[in-house]
């Protein structure tokens, strides 16, 4: 093409045709710019496209971990579900001070050094946010929900905290002064009906009920998340 165009100027120079040289100079520039405009044209197409691939794999991955998030956080309801209906049973076994309940009060106490305990298995988001790839979402109102989102797990993790904390502060040395634990046995009755025992019960379940509410709400903001991905990525499908 490059040579056609050549041999027609190489002719129009030698008629000493001016005027239709300037036309068909002027011609060329367009049909170059035209050219270099379609290039980079395909460019940016091929670009964004790029870039929305990357999205859609983000959104995906973003989906997929907040379903394992979610799994994960359900366990852990249950887990204290269950134990806070023990934890029940054993404040009103003290309350009553029903001592041929004792075993069961004894088994009880020694589950009080159980606790739950959420640790995610990768962050996606912070790592994106740490690499600078956070730009390629585009949908704002994701962005803000995985921001407050992750608020809420570090809010849970401060709980948890606090709950471990309190296992090896208050419940440990209960356990060691009241119960053997070798054998399941208690050791000081007296202590393990007092109404200390009965308010470590309280507290512990206090605890666990507070992380049930916040595990509970983590649980109700990914699906509300789960919901506008699955809308993204269905549009971009």
């Amino acid at each position: 093409m490059i040579k056609f165009f050549r041999k027609i100027r190489k002719n129009v120079l030698k008629e000493g045709k001016t005027t239709k040289y300037a036309k068909y100079a002027i011609g060329e520039i367009i049909l170059v710019v035209i050219g270099i405009l379609i290039a980079l044209s395909i460019n940016n197409w091929n670009e964004k496209s790029i870039e929305e691939s990357n999205e859609l794999k983000y959104y995906k991955n973003i989906k997929r971990q907040l379903i394992e998030d979610k799994n994960a956080i359900n366990v852990n309801i249950d887990y204290n579900t269950h134990y806070l209906k023990e934890y029940q049973q054993a404040i009103n076994i003290i309350e009553e001070n029903d001592t041929t309940l004792v075993d069961s009060l004894v088994r009880i106490s020694v589950n009080l050094l159980e606790f739950s305990d959420f640790h995610r298995q990768s962050n996606i988001y912070e790592t994106m946010v740490n690499s600078g790839e956070i730009k390629l979402l585009k949908n704002q109102q994701i962005i803000e929900a995985l921001q407050q989102l992750e608020e809420k797990y570090i809010y849970i993790n401060k709980l948890e905290d606090t709950h471990s904390q309190a296992v090896i502060k208050f419940v440990v040395p209960s356990i060691i002064s009241s119960i053997k634990v070798l054998n399941m046995r208690a050791e000081n009755i007296e202590k393990l009906y007092s109404f200390e025992f009965q308010n470590l019960f309280a507290l512990v379940a206090d605890l666990m009920t507070g992380k049930n509410e916040a595990y509970e709400n983590i649980v109700f903001r990914i699906n509300s998340i789960n919901k506008l991905l699955d809308d993204e990525i269905a549009r971009k499908n």
